[in-house]
């Protein structure tokens, strides 16, 4: 196991036992979680939306970065979890306006039927959007978060580490 994914499993452990009581909405302070996987399933909407937020975002982790992660993680997760997420951005996007035909050609994508695309296509997307409209990208992952786990630039770990020492601040 490289130092990467061991600093990653770490910091993925640390989020899932974290302390939940520094976040801004009211929690369940003995909320514990087993591992990111009963995280991603038992946290709130809202919860992982204001965490994924505050550390996904260009400013923080830059496009030319977190693009090759996107790819890889997409990679990773299961064929329908890809297509869940596929139809989450269009989702979001179509609401800006931005619909799946004229993403489809401005992209480059080998479709518009987000059951069909292929991993490629969806990084395509998730980049997009993630330069694009980081808004949309930060509620994709509160709303899908399975990608999160496979994402392992040191950036995207540091990233994880703020928030696990947001969570665990208040613990002694």
């Amino acid at each position: 196991m490289s130092s990467s994914d061991k600093y990653r499993k770490e910091v993925m452990n640390d989020l899932a036992q974290g302390n939940v009581e520094n976040l801004d909405a009211p929690t369940n302070l003995e909320q514990d979680y087993e591992n990111f996987d009963d995280f991603a399933q038992r946290s709130s909407h809202d919860e992982r939306r204001r965490l994924f937020g505050r550390s996904f975002h260009p400013d923080r982790i830059p496009t030319n970065q977190m693009e090759p992660e996107l790819q890889k993680a997409i990679a990773q997760i299961k064929p329908n979890e890809r297509d869940d997420v596929a139809q989450a951005f269009f989702k979001h996007l179509g609401k800006r306006g931005l619909h799946d035909r004229d993403l489809e050609k401005q992209l480059g994508l080998s479709t518009h039927h987000a059951s069909r695309m292929n991993a490629d296509d969806v990084s395509k997307l998730a980049a997009f959007a993630y330069h694009n409209h980081p808004d949309i990208f930060q509620e994709v992952l509160a709303e899908q978060p399975a990608f999160v786990k496979f994402l392992s630039n040191p950036l995207v770990g540091a990233a994880f580490g703020a928030i696990a020492a947001k969570w665990l601040g208040g613990r002694k």
